[in-house]
């Protein structure tokens, strides 16, 4: 037999941190156990297999999972977790800080990054204005230089 994905000390840290939801008898069917969806999802996460081919004999579907893991998502369940798995582990003295990585997100702008589009020329062009009904046409300048005179 394998390891299990959820020993019982592991569950005694995240059963209290879950949300309730009490079974009102009449209504629905029955929610699958925490217990269960929360090996399922680790199973997913672990394997990589999409949710949908989560293997039922394993207690519920991947859809129920998928959904468990957002509920719990939403009631903050994972950062609590982090903090109460840290604060036990650097309790026990744990954690192996010789292998420590630092990442960082900065990516350096080769040549100064991605040149912009030149800006349409719009100064001989009426439009609408936020104040003024038509904005005046405005007036360009010439399109050559003056001719140079030669002096000798």
């Amino acid at each position: 037999m394998g390891k299990l994905l959820v020993p019982d000390e592991l569950w005694a840290l995240v059963e209290p941190i879950l949300p309730k939801h009490p079974y009102v008898p009449g209504v629905g069917k029955p929610r699958v156990p925490d217990r269960v969806c929360l090996t399922g999802i680790l199973f997913v996460l672990k394997t990589g297999i999409p949710w949908e081919d989560f293997p039922q004999e394993m207690g519920c579907c991947g859809m129920t999972l998928w959904n468990r893991l957002h509920e719990w998502t939403q009631a903050g369940v994972w950062p609590t977790l982090h903090r109460l798995l840290l604060h036990k582990l650097r309790g026990a003295d744990e954690i192996d800080f010789d292998r420590v990585i630092v990442d960082s997100a900065s990516v350096r702008a080769v040549h100064g990054g991605k040149k912009r589009d030149p800006a349409p020329w719009t100064a001989a062009k009426t439009g609408r204005n936020t104040t003024w009904r038509l904005m005046p046409t405005a007036c360009r300048l010439p399109a050559s230089s003056p001719q140079l005179t030669v002096t000798t």
